[in-house]
Order: C-alpha cells, then structure tokens, then sequence
C-alpha cells in the first residue's frame, strides 16, 4: 500500500503550537525532565471512505538510537472517533476510546510518554500521524512492538494525516 495524504484528511492538535515548542505539561516526567506527561488533544476530519477504524503513532525520528523513539502508539481507534481528548494517552485517565489498545512505546509501558531529547540536543522533531485503517481492529499479540504495528498499518493503511511539533532544551 502507498498510503496516500487525501486532500481533506486532517489531525490537528489545540494543545500543540506546530511553530512553538511543545509545552511542558506534555513533557516526559523522567530522563533529566519533570514534565507533567499529559498526552496532548487530538482533532481529526475528512477521513476517506472505507476507514473501519483508526490509529495513531507518535515518533521522534531525531532520538540518538538509530531506528527513532517511538512515544505514543494506540491502535483499534473506533471509526466514529473524531478526537482524542487531552489525557487519552495517560491510562490512568480512563480516557481513551472504548475498544481501542495502547500498545508500550519505547518508554517499555503503553500509553504517552512525552517528549524527553537529551539535554542539549537541538530539538527534536514529533511526528504526529493518524492512520485511517480498511480494518476494524489489528490483530496484534499481547506484548506487540511498535515495529509489528508499523508493520500491520503498512498493509492496512488507506491513508494518513499528520503533523510535527518540536521539543528541546537546547
């Protein structure tokens, strides 16, 4: 699959500033930072017809580990979600859509994990992406990976919305 953009297919954040660096509220609690780590809202429209379902990363490709840093990966998004309220991605908030599934990020939990470059670092990039699914749900294992869901939305994916926020200390 080449997992178009469609025109109209839109994720947009009124948490994140794409111009701003990401506040600190979102900001991982850890790794040198005391952030509050609240997964920020999350707004989508336009989706292509055919979407049975949704799901969402969340990657920093500038993370000094050779593959990125995966911080946010929730899948089996129901179809007639439209948003992601601030704190979904926090699981003791109960506020995740009903049936969809955090799967454990580079952090090793499922669930946000905010953004944390090394101190110094030029601020790095985080790719927000929303894939619209032909797929109601992904049929992953219990102890899924972020590259096996990559994998899966490779194959399932009929388009995807994204945009890129920046964070760091430098």
């Amino acid at each position: 699959m080449t997992n178009p953009a469609i025109p109209g297919f839109i994720l947009t954040s009124p948490d994140i500033d794409t111009v701003a660096l990401i506040a600190h509220k979102h900001v991982y609690n850890g790794f040198g930072y005391d952030g509050e780590n609240v997964s920020p809202a999350l707004e989508w429209r336009g989706a292509p017809s055919g979407t049975k379902s949704f799901a969402l990363t969340v990657h920093d490709p500038d993370a000094p580990t050779g593959s990125g840093w995966w911080h946010w990966v929730m899948v089996n998004i129901p179809v007639t979600t439209t948003a992601l309220p601030q704190g979904a991605g926090n699981l003791e908030t109960g506020k995740a859509p009903q049936g969809a599934r955090q799967i454990a990020t580079d952090f090793g939990e499922p669930g946000w994990g905010g953004p944390c470059p090394p101190k110094g670092d030029e601020p790095h990039r985080y790719v927000f992406t929303l894939h619209a699914l032909g797929v109601e749900a992904l049929d992953l294992p219990e102890n899924a990976t972020p590259a096996l869901v990559g994998f899966n939305l490779h194959f399932n994916t009929l388009a995807k919305a994204s945009f890129t926020a920046r964070f760091g200390s430098k």
